[in-house]
């Protein structure tokens, strides 16, 4: 981060000052009309609305409401006070008791018929860009900083070290291998690279439209917030957002919300300085790869985005999320060269050997308090390998000890694995044939062809089996 004085939180979240080259770049506490850079008009408009909505308030508490700080909305009451929307009812201390006039109600209720927005005030698309830009990750991590990033998987070092140059890479990464070999599980883990935070701002002002980008469900708030930066700006972990198969284009533009007037913002903006996933690339039900591709192919290649308002302004915004491509399909069937040139990354996620398979194992029955018994991961491996995908993926220990611990609470028996549990689970988790007829042939996998009984009516409370890989796609 860099601005007229930068604000840094490194890994002990305290604040760090420095120097910039460019004074213009500064995100101190606005102190007058012209430093916030939006339209004064949508300052009052903004400050009205909330007046309105509490009914009787305070400077002081319009002033945190409103991100304004507390010498800014003195002159902006005044100027409003000036205007007979706003009226001072008394004083607690140093401090305007206020409430709105019967004009100033009029006046805001006319201008909540364009946008009825009450919250913090924007920044300028200026500051946002030029913010947003100053803030871009460059990791600089080893083997071993990967090693402990990743400390609670599963993972070789030859697999890190193809990771590592791709995660600090600059372009979009592509992940791609056999369902349930850890790609998602990789790709969460990829923001832990980073161990510095951000400056998120609440919304953006756009040739008089507010778009809101803070999210509290995507971006993390620092545990302290400084005192002396302008308070439109939230300080964040950089954010890492997944999207899988709900994506569709209309996720990717501004949404305009015709209750409030306002814009949401689409999610690459939401998570740029930070890591953007796509999961189950291929499979997105309103979005095919294609279709992503020609909406992305200019982002990709000059970091910078297209955006359009509903009354037809276009505008640019940085594009400077990192995109991680994840996904079980075949790679030739998901894009044609001109979109795999644009991803410089591409990291196969493959099936895992037998230590790797035992050392999950373990893992996960000391996590769930399940004594292992010394013939059980030889056992699960060979039923692995028979009955399931044909290898050895990290997604089946889990789904084992969910189901031995549902068993055991059940009836009531100690949590032990060993080969006849095993047996026993694999009989619920495995799809076989019914012998008592009625039967559906289904492909347990690509080797092995087995049968489920047919489907029966939803209102006798069965439904059909499905008849995909066991696991979830990773």
């Amino acid at each position: 981060m860099e601005m007229g004085r930068r604000h840094t939180i490194g890994k002990d979240q305290h604040l760090m000052e420095s120097r910039t080259e460019e004074p213009g770049m500064d995100v101190s506490i606005p102190r007058r009309m012209e430093d916030l850079g939006i339209p004064e008009a949508m300052v009052h408009d903004i400050v009205l609305r909330q007046a309105v909505a509490m009914g009787r308030t305070s400077t002081v508490q319009l002033s945190r409401k409103l991100a304004l700080g507390p010498v800014l909305m003195t002159q902006t009451v005044e100027i409003l006070r000036d205007l007979r929307f706003l009226e001072v009812q008394g004083m607690d201390g140093r401090d305007y008791l206020l409430a709105p006039t019967q004009t100033g109600r009029q006046q805001a209720n006319d201008r909540m018929q364009i946008c009825r927005y009450v919250g913090p005030a924007p920044v300028s698309l200026g500051s946002y860009t030029e913010v947003t830009r100053r803030q871009h990750a460059s990791p600089r991590i080893d083997l071993s900083a990967l090693r402990e990033a990743f400390s609670d998987l599963v993972i070789s070092d030859q697999l890190l070290r193809e990771l590592g140059p791709a995660a600090i890479a600059g372009g979009a990464m592509f992940l791609y291998g056999p369902p349930g070999t850890g790609k998602s599980s990789i790709a969460e883990r990829i923001l832990r690279i980073y161990g510095d935070y951000v400056l998120v701002p609440y919304a953006v002002e756009v040739d008089g439209q507010i778009i809101t980008v803070f999210d509290p469900v995507v971006h993390q708030p620092a545990p302290q917030q400084p005192a002396n930066i302008d308070p439109r700006w939230i300080v964040c972990k950089r954010p890492c957002i997944i999207v899988g198969g709900e994506l569709g284009p209309e996720m990717l533009d501004l949404q305009f919300q015709k209750g409030s007037g306002t814009y949401v913002a689409p999610v690459q903006m939401q998570a740029n300085n930070g890591i953007l996933v796509i999961d189950d690339f291929g499979r997105q039900a309103h979005l095919t790869p294609e279709a992503l591709l020609n909406r992305w192919i200019v982002p990709l290649d000059r970091q910078r985005d297209h955006l359009t308002l509903e009354h037809g302004t276009k505008f640019d915004i940085p594009f400077d999320a990192k995109i991680v491509f994840s996904t079980n399909l075949q790679p030739e069937t998901l894009g044609d060269e001109a979109f795999f040139r644009r991803i410089q990354s591409k990291v196969l996620i493959p099936s895992i050997d037998d230590d790797a398979f035992d050392e999950v194992l373990r893992r996960v029955c000391e996590q769930h308090g399940i004594e292992l018994t010394p013939d059980a991961p030889a056992h699960l491996r060979r039923t692995s390998r028979e009955l399931g995908d044909g290898d050895l993926r990290p997604y089946l220990p889990g789904s084992v000890a969910k189901i031995l611990v549902s068993i055991c609470t059940f009836e009531g028996t100690p949590l032990v694995l060993d080969s006849s549990t095993i047996d026993r689970i694999a009989h619920i988790y495995f799809t076989h044939t019914d012998d008592r007829g009625a039967e559906v042939p289904v492909a347990a996998s690509p080797r092995r062809q087995v049968t489920i009984p047919a489907p029966v009516d939803e209102e006798n409370g069965l439904a059909e089996v499905p008849a995909s890989e066991p696991g979830r796609a990773a």
